[in-house]
């Protein structure tokens, strides 16, 4: 991907009216930000992360011609990271994360997740080390972002939605 452009997206938790501009790390993850770009625009319900800390996220049907492989990999995001997992239906099928709507045994739902803030590691202790996929970093909005998403863990997700559209 040589020579490319730029290219730019915009994060926005809906309800509350708090947007944030992300550039696609094009560089270091081509194949899922193309499988990313193609498929925008995606919304969906927004949640915050039980044991991942700083993140919110929201959960799509796969979208990609093929899951892309572990490019630019981390367990410790740091803020303005964008992420992308993809879990089998099984291994968030338990309860205890809440997505009763979203995830079923035999299915595939794909995570696309934003960091706000500092201290995150993708360790769950039911499946252990989650990797994810670096392929975006916002560059402008970050701390209004953060005060959305301090606010969404104080006073709750229900309702709002994580929006993620071309700039």
């Amino acid at each position: 991907m040589e020579n490319m452009a730029e290219r730019y997206l915009e994060i926005t938790l809906v309800k509350r009216g708090i947007t944030c501009t992300a550039r696609l790390l094009d560089d270091r993850a081509p194949i899922t930000c193309e499988a990313v770009w193609k498929s925008l625009p995606l919304s969906g319900d927004v949640y915050h992360a039980k044991y991942a800390r700083n993140e919110i996220y929201a959960l799509f049907p796969p979208f990609a011609e093929s899951e892309p492989p572990l490019e630019n990999p981390t367990v410790t995001p740091i803020p303005g990271d964008l992420c992308y997992f993809s879990f089998a239906g099984t291994e968030l099928g338990t309860g205890a994360y809440g997505y009763d709507r979203e995830v079923r045994p035999g299915t595939t739902v794909v995570d696309l997740a934003l960091f706000y803030e500092r201290n995150n590691l993708l360790l769950n202790g039911d499946v252990g080390w989650v990797p994810g996929i670096v392929w975006g970093q916002v560059v402008d909005g970050l701390d209004a972002m953060a005060e959305g998403c301090n606010d969404l863990w104080r006073t709750g997700a229900a309702g709002e939605t994580l929006s993620f559209r071309r700039a």
